[in-house]
């Protein structure tokens, strides 16, 4: 599988073929000056370009194929996960991973939506949209968390909840308002972590938390800008301003007070060195929990309707 380039980088890549293409034509003492002019060349237009993004093209970030997924930051972060199936009631929806690991010292449930790699896992994982019993899979965990006192983790990316007609007829807005419900009063702490893309309701089926994390280059919003720009202007052709419009990036929501901390990525994306993208996450997950597991339920609970019961408050 080729290296996937998006269109704002190419500029980038085609400064790094032409120092490949120098490095091996000659080592002459002249190539050598002229390979370290554009080696920093190529250092300034990547801090250039990536500390300069648009909300889109971190957008086209967030959906990177090669970006870590919730499997690989489970294996980066945690020891001994142990995968558990099933919501008891329909099927095992792919769409969604879980069970418990041990993360540093801390036993944990870790919950999260799960996409492919190629055209076969995609379609096994049903591109990340969960269906209903996905989300009453993702909840059965969470009581089973609970009722061992565990913290919960839960990873956000995914395009959307799954819009199919079965999945409406199985109850899929029961299934998300529900979840809602219960992890609103859930006596254990719960950490929500967005990895990748945060659309809708989808996403915010298991993104009720104490603390919410995102890292860098992810977007977390009510609708897609693609799917924006066609309701305003019956085209997809307007995505990039419906981006701008919708404050979705990690910046605009942490200014809104939706989220709580940004994680950084490494230059260029969590997919440029994921095992250093890991490692970060991981650091910021046990300090947030540091302080959580210290309180009470009770306490746990009124911070956590608090939070979100403040949500979309203006004052003018």
């Amino acid at each position: 599988m080729g290296k996937t380039i998006l269109e704002f980088e190419k500029p980038i890549y085609e400064l790094e073929e032409k120092l490949a293409e120098m490095k091996h034509s000659s080592s002459s003492l002249d190539i050598e000056k002229d390979v370290a002019r554009l080696e920093a060349k190529v250092s300034q237009l990547k801090n250039e370009l990536y500390k300069g993004l648009t909300r889109w093209q971190r957008v086209q970030l967030a959906r990177h194929p090669d970006r870590p997924f919730t499997l690989d930051y489970i294996n980066l972060m945690t020891e001994g996960f142990l995968e558990l199936h099933g919501d008891r009631h329909y099927a095992d929806d792919k769409a969604i991973v879980g069970g418990f690991a041990k993360l540093d010292r801390y036993k944990v449930m870790i919950i999260g939506q799960q996409k492919g790699r190629d055209t076969k896992s995609n379609l096994y994982r049903n591109f990340g949209m969960a269906n209903p019993e996905g989300y009453r899979k993702a909840l059965r965990l969470m009581k089973l968390a609970e009722k061992f006192n565990k913290p919960v983790i839960t990873m956000i990316d995914t395009p959307g909840a799954y819009p199919g007609l079965e999945a409406e007829q199985r109850g899929q807005a029961e299934a998300i308002a529900k979840n809602l419900y219960e992890m609103s009063k859930l006596n254990v702490p719960i950490l929500v972590v967005i990895i990748g893309e945060g659309a809708s309701g989808g996403a915010l089926g298991i993104g009720v938390g104490d603390r919410i994390l995102m890292l860098e280059n992810c977007w977390y919003s009510v609708i897609s800008p693609e799917s924006c720009s066609s309701i305003l202007w019956r085209s997809w052709e307007y995505k990039e301003q419906a981006a701008e419009a919708l404050k979705l990036t990690a910046p605009d929501l942490l200014e809104q007070k939706i989220i709580d901390r940004i994680i950084t990525e490494p230059l260029g994306g969590a997919h440029k060195n994921p095992e250093e993208a890991a490692a970060t996450l991981k650091k910021a997950i046990i300090e947030e929990f540091e302080n959580l597991v210290k309180l009470k339920p009770e306490k746990l609970l009124e911070g956590r309707i608090e939070k979100f019961g403040s949500l979309g408050e203006y004052i003018e």
